[in-house]
């Protein structure tokens, strides 16, 4: 498969790719954001096309085409994953973001008031623009939030374990990185990002490119907190020596559990061993 984080098609490639991919034609993108609470990154432009990851509100990305159909061809810039996007969910690159999403969920409200009916809900790790506050409430480009749901851009959660726990409960979804759905790969870049560290989007990249992979064996004894366990097309973190935290497919959601249950599982599933541990 085609490097998915690289803006060229052959009728339609990235200026900056002019050279290096053949392609009908080259444009510059024009800078966007999302508008949305969630948009879909999906392979093709149809709506029942494959997931391949989301992007949420506020987040940059530039945009390569937009088709009659209501389609945007697009990179998102945190990650660099190329796809279609509902060309609706996307705005002017307009206020920069100053502040993050800190709880799992909130919500919008038009007014400076818990009272009125909330305009939509933005997920964790979604940026805002602060305008002004009001109370105990920020207004946003969006509307008015609760103000303590919301952190400076540049504020870090130190423990990203600890973050990750936090979504215990949380839906799985195969491409998904809200707190409506999320899956394993995206579950671990939400985390790291809150974290302020870089991480890539799929599994097949987190096990090259995450930290550095320490030597195991079937005792998995001596793993630390925050380690990151890989299967073939899976990963979780480790919030102590034995506990596995990750969003999975055989419970349908982010769970934390021994890990010795999971790897067993996955062995009897005949989905496979363990084939890393990295750890930062």
């Amino acid at each position: 498969m085609s490097d998915p984080r690289r803006p060229a098609r052959p009728d339609l490639a990235a200026a900056h790719l002019k050279g290096q991919v053949e392609a009908a034609r080259f444009v510059e993108g024009v800078p966007m954001r999302i508008r949305a609470p969630v948009a879909p990154l999906r392979r093709e432009p149809r709506s029942d096309a494959p997931l391949d990851t989301e992007a949420l509100f506020g987040e940059a990305v530039t945009v390569y085409e937009n088709d009659a159909e209501g389609w945007s061809w697009v990179q998102l810039k945190d990650d660099s994953y190329v796809g279609y996007m509902p060309t609706e969910a996307l705005g002017p690159d307009s206020d920069a973001p100053t502040h993050r999403i800190d709880a799992l969920r909130t919500f919008v409200y038009p007014g400076p008031s818990i009272k009125e009916p909330p305009l939509a809900a933005l997920s964790f790790g979604s940026t805002i623009s602060v305008l002004a506050e009001d109370g105990k409430f920020f207004k946003t480009e969006a509307g008015f939030i609760f103000a303590m749901h919301a952190k400076p851009l540049d504020a870090v959660e130190e423990d990203y374990a600890e973050t990750a726990k936090r979504f215990d409960g949380i839906p799985y979804l195969w491409g998904g990185k809200s707190s409506l759905g999320i899956d394993c790969s995206g579950l671990v870049q939400t985390v790291l990002k809150a974290a302020g560290l870089a991480c890539p989007r799929d599994t097949l990249m987190q096990v090259n490119e995450l930290g550095l992979p320490i030597a195991f064996d079937d005792r998995l004894i001596g793993l630390k907190r925050g380690d990151f366990v890989f299967w073939k097309g899976h990963v979780g973190i480790m919030l102590d020596a034995e506990t596995l935290v990750h969003a999975n497919g055989h419970f349908m959601e982010v769970v934390s559990e021994p890990l010795r249950m999971a790897r067993d599982r996955t062995i009897a599933k005949s989905s496979g061993p363990i084939i890393a541990i990295r750890r930062l």
